[in-house]
């Protein structure tokens, strides 16, 4: 979590305010307005201006009564939380489960170069976002010509990125392994290696409790983690949390893989088990845990985009919930926006390369291969790029020597032209 706006508290409710809010349940306008805080998952400072023509503290009552209704628990040792799973939240998860689980073929992505491209691109958003939320300040563009060049990074920033992206990468390979305390100390470790003020950090949970999360407005503190000599028992309770199939600690019930990725995000935050990169290593979790519940296609998705877009949001969906009695609901309906927004760009993007088929296809037919092909579009949408076997491997994912051969028989067909970059190094652009 990180320094944030103020928000209002929650106004406090009586016992007599309470009972007289039943009165207003069979009123048809009043539940249409309550509906829609419901489904929204609206924080009180959004429920005063949704609640015309009623009282907002009237709607608010209902709202609160609403949820402890219908609501599910999390506990994490002695600490309780609680969340409501709404009919929008539904639609939204089994929408998810459609798209990302296993009824969209891995072949919707057309051909073996054209995954590995957009994987790799990916993968290099994923970081880049990440840690750019973190105070990483190099742009786009700058780190995927470090991610694609293999370069060793320059600065603190390109610290950060590059060790997101060997995180990720890591954690896909790693997908069958279960977390541990020790895998958890691994993941931190790569994460902020060579970025943090005293580097014995990266390799150990805080010791210390003077690490708190304060209101960028007038420094009042939002959030006080745990107590450092409760942690190892806390991140105990989290690996069994995020390794039992169907546990939430105390509840033995079916809980969806989703829901359960967002709330292991929310209590890694929570806890602050490190003295920095908390939020990195929460938001790998989340990508290594629906991976291990089969959604294969969140290796395609950036998730650290869509937030680093709405951040404000982000970091507001952990105040609401500080603030409303530990309602993870608030997180949870905007992290699963996230993902919904994250989907539709996946999506998007299967429309573009669904269009861009034939283009390939007739490269195919004049003789290249799909990389070769697929490369080929690309150059014609970015004629000016300049490209080194290097990268072009890296781009594709394969070896050197694979690179080379592919640019130089696109040389050799009169297709690239090979110009000089240094002593040493050349690259290779369109033909003019």
């Amino acid at each position: 979590m990180q320094n944030v706006t103020m928000i209002e508290k929650v106004p406090k409710v009586t016992i007599k305010e309470k009972n007289s809010i039943f009165s207003f349940f069979g009123d048809l306008k009043f539940q249409k307005v309550l509906n829609y805080c419901t489904d929204n998952y609206l924080y009180w400072d959004k429920v005063k201006y949704h609640s015309a023509p009623y009282n907002p503290k009237e709607v608010w009552v209902a709202l609160s009564l609403n949820r402890q209704f219908n609501s599910n628990s999390v506990a994490l040792g002695k600490y309780n939380f609680r969340y409501t799973v709404t009919a929008s939240m539904q639609k939204y998860l089994h929408l998810f489960d459609m798209q990302m689980g296993g009824t969209l073929p891995i072949s919707a992505i057309p051909n073996t170069a054209d995954r590995q491209y957009y994987l790799i691109s990916s993968l290099m958003e994923e970081a880049i976002a990440s840690s750019q939320m973190e105070g990483a300040s190099t742009t786009r563009k700058v780190a995927k010509e470090m991610l694609r060049k293999q370069e060793n990074p320059k600065d603190k920033s390109q610290r950060m990125i590059l060790n997101n992206y060997q995180t990720i990468r890591y954690l896909v390979e790693h997908k069958d392994d279960q977390l541990t305390p020790e895998l958890l100390l691994n993941v931190h470790q790569m994460i902020t290696a060579g970025t943090l003020d005293s580097p014995e950090e990266e390799t150990k949970f805080r010791t210390s409790d003077d690490i708190v999360v304060a209101n960028g407005v007038n420094g009042e503190i939002a959030h006080v983690p745990p107590k450092a000599r409760d942690l190892p028992e806390l991140i105990s309770r989290l690996c069994f949390l995020f390794n039992e199939e169907y546990s939430l600690e105390r509840q033995k019930v079916f809980v969806h893989p989703v829901v359960k990725a967002i709330i292991i995000h929310f209590l890694v935050a929570w806890l602050h088990p490190f003295s920095d990169g908390n939020g990195r290593t929460a938001r790998s979790l989340v990508y290594w845990f629906l991976l291990k519940q089969g959604y294969r296609f969140m290796e395609y998705l950036s998730i650290s985009r869509i937030i680093y877009r709405t951040k404000a949001q982000y970091e507001k969906a952990f105040l609401y919930t500080e603030n409303d009695n530990n309602d993870i609901g608030y997180f949870l309906h905007y992290n699963i926006e996230v993902l919904r927004k994250a989907a539709d760009e996946l999506r998007a993007y299967l429309e573009r390369k669904s269009q861009q088929r034939h283009y390939v296809s007739l490269f195919v037919q004049q003789g290249l291969n799909q990389r070769q092909a697929q490369f080929m579009v690309r150059l014609d949408q970015n004629p000016d790029d300049v490209i080194t076997v290097k990268e072009y491997a890296t781009l594709y994912g394969v070896a050197n020597q694979t690179a080379r051969s592919d640019l130089y028989e696109l040389v050799k067909k009169d297709r690239l032209q090979e110009i000089p970059l240094n002593k040493r190094k050349v690259g290779f652009m369109l033909k003019n």
